[in-house]
């Protein structure tokens, strides 16, 4: 099937209150930085340097290109373009674009080729450069001989993201409809990638060993495969995802709606971890299934993960990041001896500038900017509110200009102000998403029923304005393990550990670590061993007093509960990781009143807790 919704794009999207805060410190951080910081992209091989010349690059820009066009800041437009400028020009003449240097293509890792297509389509919907169409025909006609002719290899990560170069291609059929060779090159990529049914067995036990098909990122982005291809391929959707995901989630599941993986599939463990660079993929896969098959369950799942998951694993200012988050973390030092990870380092939860390894420092900048860009999305008969952050939309509906505007402090808040501005009188529609967990709904100050989408219409020239508001119960989740999480709306809340920071300059492998591009270990300095004394939870606003939307010092709301010592105790041979479950779920004290952060705030902290047995 045709996709329901259409993604707009930087031209039409512009950033506003929260989400534009967010981007800004984005900027100011790690990812608007690392062509001045970073070896692997300053001196990278695709701009004529001696550094890796394969993923790091290509991953950067993709984030690195929506964050300049959405804040629409001319260095961070200039830097891009530089960059994508020297790719274009070091095409080959047949079309080849990766810097393999010495390495003959059927040994090169076509995962690449993917990549920068997909880079350079996101780079055309921002600045519609109109050398971008050529280039891509030139690029995957290329890839097409080569692969029919053995000149390349399907193999490794490239077989298994199979699909990623589905993006570029179904904007190259758009452009070059009569070329059969598209449709042709469809098929023999899905013919030669991974088939993830083959495998589906192995997610259910942690393996405990390194695999293609149970790594946490080629999950992540596994999910969208039929969705980005069943129309280039002639196929009907068989929401293949979702078959997928709800099995990730039954034998791997988060709290956030990720799933473990660190590095590999990890199980249910409240300590083991998940990969950054599956966070925000798993982002993206959302944001296309939802496109795709306009089902608001995989926009709600995009929250969840978007709001919790994606902040908890950044330092407030964007210079630092975790490769691997756990729900329940209690310190972020360098484990002693082995870690316990399944596959990852001892040092992949510190906080630094590559911890374990250097893809997530590229990759993660995707995450805020393509959600913004998700925010609104085309429908057949005009616009939806797919994602309800700050921003502004202007496009045109039949020839006539309008814009609209949405101002929230959602998912702080649940008070959401619309704006529709148009010049003339114009039959366009406006669409809201409505997600499932709403327990009452205003409009205009009127509560009405409870539905799936509100949608307006009618607009008259000039300005309308459109008031919504949602209720929500704040409630403990059951999970496994008789474990609990607490929730309202789509944040997850966490009990806060407080910390002392250090700070690590140094330099390993030619990669300077300096501050604030440095390494930061968190020590826990508080209790955590507690469980929840009563199910009763209670919400408090607050004012944000430091300018950072995700604060892990100053959130803006937070839960009241109350809690209990218990006797949790470490995990076996370790002094800084908690145990799965706690040692005993009885009381050691009366209930003290305690106040829980939002999981992205929450650095630290415990988020699967159990209810407590009371003495006597």
């Amino acid at each position: 099937m045709a996709s329901v919704y259409q993604f707009l794009t930087s031209k039409e999207i512009s950033p506003r209150g929260w989400i534009k805060r967010q981007l800004e410190i984005q900027a100011e951080g790690l990812c608007g930085n690392l062509d001045k910081v970073w070896p692997d992209v300053r001196d990278s091989q695709w701009i004529g340097g001696d550094r890796e010349g394969w993923e790091r690059v290509p991953y950067w820009l993709d984030g690195f290109i929506p964050l300049a066009y959405l804040l629409d800041d001319e260095d961070l437009k200039a830097r891009a373009q530089r960059y994508v400028d020297h790719i274009l020009a070091f095409q080959e003449a047949d079309g080849w674009i990766c810097p393999n240097g010495d390495t003959p293509r059927a040994e090169y890792d076509i995962w690449a080729v993917h990549l920068i297509a997909k880079v350079l389509t996101v780079y055309y919907d921002c600045t519609r450069d109109e050398r971008i169409p050529e280039v891509l025909y030139r690029i995957w006609k290329n890839f097409y001989e080569l692969l029919i002719t053995d000149g390349i290899t399907v193999r490794k990560w490239g077989q298994f993201r199979w699909f990623e170069g589905f993006i570029a291609l179904i904007r190259l059929k758009e452009w070059y409809s009569d070329e059969a060779w598209i449709g042709d090159l469809a098929k023999r990529l899905k013919e030669t990638g991974t088939n993830y049914d083959e495998y589906m067995e192995s997610w259910k036990t942690p393996l405990h060993k390194w695999t293609l098909y149970t790594h946490v990122v080629n999950m992540a982005m596994m999910l969208k495969s039929e969705a980005v291809s069943c129309d280039l391929l002639g196929e009907a959707y068989t929401d293949l995802a979702e078959r997928y995901y709800s099995l990730l989630m039954k034998y791997n599941g988060m709290p956030t709606g990720c799933f473990t993986g660190d590095e590999c599939l990890s199980g249910l463990s409240p300590i083991q971890g998940t990969e950054l660079c599956g966070v925000v993929e798993l982002m993206y896969s959302f944001e296309w299934l939802y496109a795709h098959t306009g089902d608001k369950k995989w926009a709600e799942r995009l929250e969840t993960v978007a709001f919790n998951a994606l902040p908890a694993t950044i330092s407030d200012d964007m210079w630092a990041h975790q490769y691997d988050q756990m729900s329940n973390q209690i310190d972020c030092n360098p484990m002693r001896g082995n870690p316990h990870f399944n596959t990852n380092n001892k040092d992949s939860h510190v906080f630094g500038l590559e911890p374990n390894y250097g893809c997530c420092t590229s990759n993660f900048g995707q995450g805020w900017p393509k959600l913004a860009l998700s925010s609104f999305m085309r429908t057949r008969d005009g616009l939806l509110c797919a994602v309800p952050v700050p921003v502004s939309v202007s496009t045109e509906w039949k020839g006539v200009p309008v814009q609209v505007t949405l101002d929230t402090a959602y998912p702080f808040r649940n008070s959401f102000t619309y704006r529709v501005k148009a010049e003339k009188k114009t039959g366009m529609k406006l669409r809201i998403r409505i997600p499932s967990f709403v327990k009452e709904l205003t409009v205009n100050g009127e509560r009405v029923s409870k539905r799936n989408q509100l949608v307006f219409g009618g607009f008259e020239a000039g300005e309308t304005v459109i008031t919504v508001g949602y209720g929500f119960e704040a409630k403990l989740e059951a999970r496994p393990y008789q474990l609990y999480t607490a929730r309202y709306g789509s944040l997850l809340f966490a009990l806060p550990i407080s910390y002392e920071v250090k700070m690590k300059e140094y330099v390993r492998e030619g990669v300077e670590r300096k501050a604030p591009y440095c390494d930061y270990y968190y020590k826990g300095t508080s209790d955590w061993n507690y469980g929840y004394a009563s199910r009763t939870l209670t919400v408090e606003e607050r004012d944000g007093e430091d300018g950072i939307p995700f604060s892990s010092h100053a959130p803006s709301l937070v839960l009241h509960a109350e809690l209990s010592h218990i006797d949790w105790g470490l995990l076996e041979r370790f002094e800084n990781v908690c145990a799965k479950v706690p040692r005993s779920r009885r009381a050691l004290d009366g209930p003290q009143p305690m106040v829980l952060y939002p999981y992205g705030c929450a650095k630290l902290r415990m988020t699967e807790l159990p209810i407590v047995k009371k003495n006597g």
